[in-house]
């Protein structure tokens, strides 16, 4: 009596619970794929926006003029490189939240898409961080070093190359949240 009311208790268990954890890491999945989308969108932006970066300002005549563009500073040309290579990635990794909402149980795919995800929010944190500097001191200026806030006589260059910060560190701030939605989805299993 005691043997066959576990065997019950287990089969009980393991039906009702399976449909569950396979439900909730269905979900898991689909709000993984949402977020690599929001992702791509913010760093696509953040790139495009920081590489058409440029302004020109007249100075005395049309012949003589000053310049600001987004490969004068090779930090800005790491961040639009940074953005890229994440905003490719992204797309790759679409497929693989494809496959993580119709096989909701992968084990291994997850692994790995923690792995890479963990290695696009190093690259792009670095990117972001190191351009953020740059719009500072384009901004606010360091009289100690005699650097000049450029940011008074090129209003549109700063304001785009501050702009194509946002949609970098929404980027992230999704990364954070994808590589903990995959730690939480292998936790549950």
């Amino acid at each position: 009596m005691k043997a066959g009311g576990a065997i019950e208790l287990g089969e009980s268990k393991s039906a009702s619970s399976t449909p569950k954890i396979g439900g909730v890491n269905k979900g898991v999945s689909i709000l993984d794929f949402i977020l690599r989308i929001i992702a791509f969108l913010g760093t696509l932006v953040s790139a495009i926006a920081m590489g058409t970066t440029r302004e020109r300002l007249p100075f005395f005549t049309q012949f003589l003029q000053f310049r600001a563009e987004y490969d004068d500073l090779p930090t800005f040309t790491f961040f639009v490189v940074a953005n890229s290579v994440v905003c490719a990635y992204l797309v790759f990794s679409l497929a693989l939240s494809i496959f993580h909402i119709i096989r909701s149980n992968a084990k291994r795919s997850r692994i790995i898409s923690i792995f890479f995800d963990t290695a696009m929010l190093a690259l792009l944190t670095a990117g972001a961080s190191a351009a953020a500097a740059i719009v500072y001191l384009a901004h606010k200026g360091n009289a100690k070093a005699n650097w000049f806030a450029i940011c008074q006589q090129f209003n549109s260059f700063c304001e785009r190359i501050s702009g194509s910060l946002i949609g970098s560190f929404v980027g992230v701030v999704v990364f954070i949240l994808l590589i903990l939605l995959s730690a939480a989805a292998l936790s549950r299993r």
